[in-house]
């Protein structure tokens, strides 16, 4: 992960090879996500594939790599990946937040309504956007890989399920 997130995805990916035992599932897993942080789509190709050889039934590395398609504005290949998913009737399990606030868990999910004072969360986030574009927040959109527009991908950002939680 480390020599990854600093670029090195050729000594990463050498590193994994090189391991004196057979790499696991994550390993290539962890690879996969950094090729989707520096666009690198036939190393996210190849650990895709390596992931599927010992899992074929895992939905992760369909998502890794749609997502490195999308980041590198490859959209009809993340549809294409998205597909296979479907064909092979595997889905995208949604992420989760959770808080604990006296001794109650608090789950999340991003756009989740479910929560009794939802209400008060979302006016709450609302303001706190509003206070964070003042100070000069810029929302990093280039996170979000989805063909949709601008305002539609701060949205997502402003309601992701960690944001919910805090």
């Amino acid at each position: 992960d480390l020599l990854g997130r600093a670029g090195k995805l050729t000594e990463a990916e050498d590193f994994i090879n090189k391991m004196p035992f057979q790499p696991s599932e994550s390993a290539w897993m962890t690879l996969l996500g950094v090729c989707t942080i520096h666009g690198d789509v036939d190393r996210g190709i190849r650990a895709t594939e390596l992931v599927l050889e010992v899992d074929l039934h895992n939905s992760s590395p369909y998502v890794g790599l749609s997502n490195i398609f999308a980041a590198t504005g490859r959209w009809d290949d993340a549809a294409n990946v998205r597909k296979a998913m479907g064909h092979r009737g595997l889905k995208k399990e949604p992420g989760r937040s959770s808080i604990e606030v006296r001794n109650t868990v608090h789950e999340f999910v991003a756009r989740d309504r479910s929560h009794p004072r939802i209400e008060e969360i979302y006016v709450e986030l609302e303001r706190l956007k509003i206070q964070m574009k003042i100070a000069g927040y810029v929302p990093n959109t280039k996170l979000i890989l989805h063909d949709v527009a601008e305002w539609h991908k701060e949205y997502l950002l402003c309601h992701h399920s960690e944001k919910l939680a805090i």
